[in-house]
């Protein structure tokens, strides 16, 4: 086999079910571990599932017992610690049952960012061609702009939802019935009074639409009349409006 035929396929997805450890940061103080399993890995990024949202352009860290030949670093130790960009996201849940994942990420190499370490609640996108013999690296991805507009129309609509934190365990935190001030097939504008840091993911829940969803806290205000806002963007569908 020549070095160009190795080469080729030690970069094809190969289905090895290896135990992994994630660790994600939602916000300055908030962050989270799950203990997952691979479902494909290449030397330069992986598939899985998560119980837990995250979304496109986050940064994760990994702790995976790679096979040696499938690592582009850190050889000799026992655990591969890489970071990664998540490069895919789809909700595999029908809005029945516990929520479930399945994520797709690029490896970015040992450390993330410089950026990412006074703001982990940056998204980030692939700058550089990746090097074929390294793929990624921290220095090739660049943070998004921090950004909460959207490009479909908002509409003053008031619907009534029940909003829920999810803590580091995965389970609900804080819940409360509120109301949305406009909304879009993208994202909502609600009403709280909860104390919910830019950068988490909640858990958003419609009676009158049967609806399940989940979205990210991209930014908050305060009206002339006092009360929060959350502005959130959602991150595994879309609200069907109509």
């Amino acid at each position: 086999m020549t070095e160009h035929q190795q080469w080729k396929r030690i970069r094809e997805r190969l289905e090895l079910k290896l135990p992994v450890r994630v660790m994600g940061r939602e916000s300055p103080d908030f962050e989270w571990v799950e203990i997952t399993r691979l479902t494909n890995v290449t030397p330069f990024g992986a598939g899985f599932t998560l119980k837990r949202p995250t979304e496109k352009g986050r940064l994760l860290h990994m702790t995976i017992p790679m096979p040696r030949q499938l690592r582009v670093f850190d050889h000799v130790e026992d655990q591969y610690k890489v970071w990664a960009l998540v490069r895919y996201v789809r909700n595999l849940t029908q809005d029945v049952g516990k929520p479930l994942f399945e994520v797709g990420v690029a490896f970015i190499g040992k450390k993330p960012p410089l950026s990412y370490e006074t703001d982990p609640t940056r998204r980030y996108d692939i700058a550089q061609t990746p090097s074929p013999s390294i793929g990624l690296t921290s220095d090739m991805v660049n943070p998004l702009p921090q950004s909460d507009q959207r490009t479909s129309t908002e509409l003053n609509i008031a619907v009534d939802i029940l909003l829920e934190v999810l803590d580091e365990k995965n389970e609900t935190s804080q819940t409360e019935h509120t109301v949305t001030e406009n909304l879009s097939n993208k994202g909502a504008t609600i009403f709280t009074t909860l104390e919910v840091p830019i950068g988490r993911f909640v858990r958003i829940r419609s009676e009158q639409y049967q609806l399940t969803m989940f979205a990210v806290v991209r930014s908050k205000t305060t009206g002339v009349d006092g009360v929060t806002r959350l502005h959130l963007d959602f991150i595994d569908k879309e609200w069907p409006l109509v």
